[in-house]
């Protein structure tokens, strides 16, 4: 499965105890308490947003309604945010968050925190029972979720509710067997029909993907796929050839969480990847701070997920 999915490490992941959200103020971030009324955020996710120069152009000022209007309606708007990202010489800040951790408004709340500074893309994950990418972070955080009774439909509500409000699109990350419950199509209408614009699965293997890829595609979903530090680079590249969005580059061999540092063989692989495709690369997996984010940058990266 390494070869695959690889590990999911790094992901940004908000805390009961990380009860703070982000405010754009000139080049910085200030932290805002739990009784401004808004949910979450970490001191973490905002180095990494400056370490990819991010805060200087993330007032809400710059995000029009029009364009929130249109993220939310455009077919494969991840494609169209990573293109234009891409086209203003800037790398695309991608956070993750958990669903439901620690209360499915503080996860509305995070979201529009992360949109008004400026995210160009955020990553919903689904709580999940038997997670096979994420380390014990995010276990922990799809734990309390579950706890809480946090359901697929709760969390599409979730996007319901912030999507005609937000300029980022939305990429929901679920396995497959939420999936196949529902029915693919009904998922894919369903998802889309509530604002999302992007779907990434890591569960399910590059030879399996057209149906989903096909359905998702009618649908106006971006399938993201993961391609990792022991992906063959002919595999590499069928992989390239086939994402949407974003070729999601893992940085690390393992499940998810913090790293200190990156490896230094995440630059090779980006260069491979670039001999392969023209399509924008976000790296994740292990990225806790601006540093990281910087050096990601530096190697040619499109993307930092955090």
């Amino acid at each position: 499965m390494n070869a695959t999915i690889g590990s999911v490490q790094g992901r940004y992941h908000v805390s009961a105890r990380q009860q703070v959200c982000f405010r754009a103020t000139g080049p910085r971030m200030e932290r805002l308490d739990r009784n401004a009324g808004l949910g979450v955020a970490s001191g973490m996710a905002s180095g990494v947003a400056s370490g990819v120069a991010k805060a200087s152009v993330a007032s809400k000022a710059a995000k029009t309604l029009a364009a929130k209007t249109l993220a939310a309606s455009t077919p494969h708007a991840v494609t169209e945010a990573m293109a234009s990202c891409k086209a203003a010489g800037r790398t695309a800040f991608i956070p993750f968050l958990v669903a439901g951790d620690p209360s499915l408004s503080a996860t509305v709340s995070a979201i529009k925190a992360l949109d008004s500074v400026g995210a160009d893309v955020i990553e919903l994950g689904v709580p999940y029972s038997d997670p096979l990418a994420d380390g014990p972070t995010i276990q922990a955080a799809a734990t309390r979720a579950l706890q809480q009774g946090v359901v697929l439909d709760q969390v599409i509500d979730v996007v319901r509710q912030v999507a005609p409000s937000i300029s980022a699109p939305i990429v929901m990350f679920t396995y497959f067997n939420p999936i196949m419950a529902r029915g693919l199509d009904t998922f894919c209408e369903q998802i889309s029909s509530a604002g999302a614009s992007g779907l990434l699965v890591p569960d399910i293997p590059l030879e399996e993907t057209d149906e989903i890829r096909k359905v998702a595609t009618s649908h106006g979903l971006d399938l993201v796929l993961l391609a990792t530090p022991t992906t063959p680079a002919v595999r590499m590249a069928k992989i390239a050839d086939a994402t949407q969005g974003f070729v999601y580059l893992v940085s690390v061999t393992g499940v998810t969480g913090m790293r200190g540092t990156n490896e230094t063989r995440v630059e090779g692989l980006i260069e491979t990847l670039r001999e392969n495709t023209d399509k924008s690369i976000a790296v994740g997996f292990g990225v806790s701070g601006p540093e990281q984010a910087r050096q990601i940058k530096a190697w040619g990266a499109d993307g930092v997920i955090v």
